[in-house]
């Protein structure tokens, strides 16, 4: 199954190179991502009592003349093919390697409150320099961090909360007990 996204990801992606429309694509592609975000579109583009005629005609009131064409003629051939589960995972695909090719990566940062302008800058710039990308930041808030950040880019985890610092410290007393 995530063969058939790769395949679709890397056709889109080797159609953008050769177009030289990248920076168009990927932008359109994460807002498609944002789109299908939504249970209720992403319900329609897999039901499977919704015909293929009124998911065309759905998709293309949504996007056509809206989102490049590649991209929609990629919506369209899963439609026609039955393949509609493969669409969104390709489109994720399509980002990271757009990513990658452009040097940037996104880090998801979850704290117990937000953190200021001043923050997220230094955040963005310490990150970049250590990744060599350019980094943006994808925030979420979760209050039963207590405090601190959690911070995943690239595969990397760093955890600097006041929960894992509190785990970590009733873990080291239940080895010093004896337990």
């Amino acid at each position: 199954m995530a063969e058939l996204s790769a395949l679709y990801a890397n056709a889109l992606f080797k159609l953008a190179l050769e177009g030289g429309a990248t920076d168009e694509i990927y932008g359109q592609a994460v807002y498609i991502n944002g789109i299908f975000k939504d249970a209720e579109c992403r319900k329609i583009l897999v039901h499977p009592h919704i015909s293929n005629m009124a998911k065309r005609e759905f998709f293309s009131n949504v996007f056509e003349g809206r989102v490049h064409e590649d991209l929609f003629a990629l919506l369209r051939l899963v439609i026609d093919k039955n393949r509609e589960q493969f669409f969104i995972p390709a489109i994720r695909a399509l980002i990271g390697l757009i990513e990658r090719h452009q040097r940037k990566t996104t880090a998801t940062v979850v704290s117990a409150a937000g953190l200021s302008a001043a923050q997220v800058a230094s955040l963005k710039k310490i990150l970049s320099e250590k990744l060599n990308k350019a980094v943006e930041i994808s925030f979420k808030l979760d209050p039963s961090v207590i405090g601190g950040p959690f911070i995943n880019v690239d595969g990397y985890y760093i955890d600097r909360t006041i929960k894992r610092k509190l785990l970590d410290l009733a873990a080291n007393m239940k080895v010093g007990c004896g337990a």
